[in-house]
């Protein structure tokens, strides 16, 4: 039986047509069941391309204002509720509107308190002085230095509206103090803002004290303090020689009995990045990330854009309605352009269509792309960037359809709004590239078919968010969840294929895809079984932090590649701390198996995809998945994918996942109409179990090889273990001959 998957499109075709490398024609990817489970083979055809090149940004990447992904995780400034926030916590529940309920219990609430100081490593004997200083009125995660009698904390109003604190000390040596871990690895200095004004000190102290120490080992007089808003800034030295992998005491003390009112107070390592973290953009540099949207998510159905520019003083802390915490507004628009730009990266920014309006989205299309002659071109140079920053591609909201979302509505409602918006987004700058807001291909077929039709010509990119899973019985195999992933790849390509052509049937001469948001979605159902019958668990569940999430991935761009023109970017969630990719703890940062993935996969950007034939065996899928179990029982799917593409250089890549749970593959691949050199480059990204992965402890645990593998008479040989994928590079060799 032979079985044969869709590729590139040409526009016009809507069915399955025989192999041709003429424009206007697929051209297939062809599979071959094997027999024999230990051996597999590919044959690249490489006189036989598409017209099409693999688009640069299927590696992108998402980053939104959700937990630590960007405060305290891509934001390098170091300190937890630097601006003194009210600090409210997530129910987990969603009122009908979409908006989150937070705690109200005092008891709740201080055990999420402890819980959290606890997750950051913070030492147990400080977490009664947390709680109890937050129920006497002190900003969360703050603590008292001195007594509740000699420091009275009390919330006062800010600057410029909002919650400020005020602390008052009966002798000299007391005020507030917060843990911190530090990036010592790296640096040495870090620098301060202070902002805030007392009746009757003028200076303060502010100070580092190391673990098992009681005399600080850095300080900095903070001066010229008065009865008025002032925003003062100095530096701390840490000298060498102190531990550098444990939290540190930072203290704001008086010299003598008095009171003081602050707005805020940031701590940021002196190498930081226009505010950002090198070591994230060093590591986002080298894996040639193309894109990066923000700043949701979910949390944009919240966000309101011109919260977030202008002097840090001024902006607001507000809560965060789509996760609970709070959003400080640290990370605005401004500092999202100068990340992008010292990443590399093109951005891509997804407006507020949930408690938003048209006009303000029209304000921020403006504020980016506008002249200093307009309105919001003038402030945005007023804000210190003259230039446009010409953002191209503009996302009209995020999970519109998802009653958790912030004003989530109807498909006949989103289209209404999408209207809206692209009228009012349009008027402030016509070249931009507007994506509408598609539900998961799933089970959206609806909604997208009512976006179709309502919005015709009008729409030319729809987007899906392939969060897919569910909660699993702690009594499934775990290999069982990871066959059920493996499958997902295919079935995407399927639907992905079917919506395309809903779309031409509309009249939609130049269709598009994007998917937007992208990762494993499993979880573990509670309460059913007892731990001692529990077969999986988060230690072997699949996830987007382990090997599994680097594979999936790269699958999809496989699908994603072999449908090329349609879907035209990726962006996979996410950036830090949520999702895969990388990760940070205690200021260290470490990268997730995926991101190797991703790095490796980034070499095909702008590549010109070529004809494969593969003889592999046949896997089967399961069915475990909630999500997935009308459509994945019994799914197939090879235990061995390809891809193969000419690079811009002349060199041919392959591309080569073996997701098969059984054993190691002897695989040989044959080149066909290719010169090749006598010798190939081989990177590979493997572990003895899917669900592998890296931790602060062992942050190289599952990390690339490389490797040569010789090439003879146009044929390659070498062995694939489980769980492995790989990034062959074959340099072109113009002397050879080509098979």
């Amino acid at each position: 039986m032979r079985f044969q998957s869709r590729s590139w499109c040409c526009l016009a075709a809507l069915a399955l047509l025989p192999f041709s490398s003429a424009l206007g024609q697929e051209i297939l990817r062809d599979i071959h069941p094997s027999r024999d489970a230990s051996r597999a083979s590919i044959r690249v055809y490489a006189g036989d391309r598409s017209p099409y090149r693999i688009p640069a940004d299927f590696t992108g990447k998402f980053a939104e204002h959700l937990y630590y992904n960007i405060v305290n995780g891509m934001d390098a400034q170091i300190l937890r509720n630097p601006t003194f926030a009210e600090f409210p916590f997530s129910t987990g529940r969603m009122n009908p509107d979409g908006i989150v309920e937070f705690e109200t219990g005092h008891d709740a609430i201080a055990r999420r308190v402890r819980e959290l100081a606890t997750s950051w490593g913070w030492p147990k004997s400080s977490l009664d002085g947390l709680v109890a200083a937050r129920a006497d009125g002190l900003a969360c995660f703050w603590s008292r230095l001195g007594s509740r009698h000699d420091v009275v904390v009390s919330p006062d109003a800010a600057a410029y509206g909002g919650r400020a604190q005020r602390v008052q000390v009966a002798r000299a040596g007391e005020g507030i103090v917060q843990w911190t871990y530090l990036p010592l690895h790296r640096v040495r200095q870090y620098n301060y803002e202070f902002f805030g004004r007392s009746p009757d000190l003028n200076a303060l102290t502010i100070s580092l004290t190391a673990p098992g120490e009681t005399s600080p080992c850095a300080a900095s007089k903070i001066t010229g303090l008065s009865p008025h808003w002032r925003k003062l800034a100095g530096t701390l030295q840490v000298p060498d020689g102190l531990p550098t992998a444990e939290a540190y005491e930072l203290t704001l003390s008086c010299g003598a009995p008095g009171q003081f009112v602050i707005g805020h107070l940031f701590l940021y390592p002196a190498d930081a990045i226009h505010g950002a973290d090198p070591d994230i953009i060093r590591l986002l540099r080298a894996s040639r990330l193309p894109l990066l949207r923000w700043p949701g998510g979910n949390f944009v159905s919240g966000y309101h854009w011109e919260d977030g520019v202008g002097p840090v003083e001024r902006r607001p802390t507000r809560p965060n309605y789509a996760w609970g915490q709070v959003e400080p507004n640290l990370f605005g628009t401004d500092e999202y352009i100068e990340f992008c730009r010292a990443v590399g990266c093109e951005p891509m920014i997804c407006v507020n269509a949930g408690s938003g309006t048209p006009a303000e989205a029209a304000r921020w299309v403006q504020y980016c792309n506008g002249p200093v002659t307009s309105p919001m071109g003038a402030l945005r140079a007023a804000n210190g960037h003259p230039e446009p920053y010409h953002v191209r591609r503009w996302e009209v909201g995020n999970e519109l359809w998802g009653r958790w979302q912030f004003y989530w509505t109807t498909a006949r409602g989103y289209v209404d709004r999408y209207k809206q918006f692209s009228a009012a987004m349009l008027k402030a700058d016509s070249s931009v590239e507007l994506l509408a807001c598609g539900a998961p291909v799933f089970w959206g077929r609806q909604w997208n078919d009512t976006l179709i039709a309502g919005l015709g010509a009008s729409l030319q990119t729809i987007t899906d968010h392939p969060l897919i899973g569910g909660d699993v019985f702690s009594d499934t195999d775990p290999l069982d969840v990871y066959r059920d992933f493996m499958a997902v790849p295919e079935v995407l390509e399927s639907k992905w294929s079917a919506l395309r052509d809903s779309m031409l049937r509309a009249g939609i001469e130049n269709p598009h895809l994007a998917v937007t948001e992208l990762q494993m979605f499993a979880h573990i159902a509670g309460g059913r079984h007892s731990s001692t019958t529990a077969r999986l668990t988060y230690r072997n569940l699949v996830q987007p932090a382990t090997l599994a999430e680097g594979l999936y991935d790269v699958l999809i761009y496989h699908a994603a590649a072999r449908l090329t023109p349609f879907v035209e970017l990726v962006t996979h969630s996410a950036v830090v701390n949520h999702g895969g990719g990388l990760r940070k703890e205690h200021e260290r940062v470490y990268a997730n198996p995926c991101y190797y993935a991703q790095a490796a996969f980034a070499a095909f950007a702008g590549a010109t995809p070529v004809r494969t034939v593969l003889q592999t065996a046949i896997e089967y899928a399961p069915g475990v998945l909630p999500q997935l179990r009308d459509v994945t029982r019994h799914a197939s799917y090879s235990a061995v994918d390809a891809l193969a593409a000419i690079a811009k250089d002349g060199s041919l890549l392959l591309s080569i996942v073996d997701r098969g749970p059984s054993r190691p593959i002897h695989l040989s691949i044959a080149l066909d109409g290719f010169s090749a050199d006598n010798a190939a480059q081989l990177r590979t990204l493997h572990a003895d179990v899917p669900w592998a992965a890296n931790s602060l402890q062992h942050p190289d645990a599952v990390v690339p090889v490389d490797s040569i593998v010789p090439v003879r008479n146009g044929k390659i040989e070498f062995d694939l273990r489980p769980y492995s994928v790989l990034c062959l590079r074959v340099p072109h060799s113009p002397s050879g001959k080509a098979r």
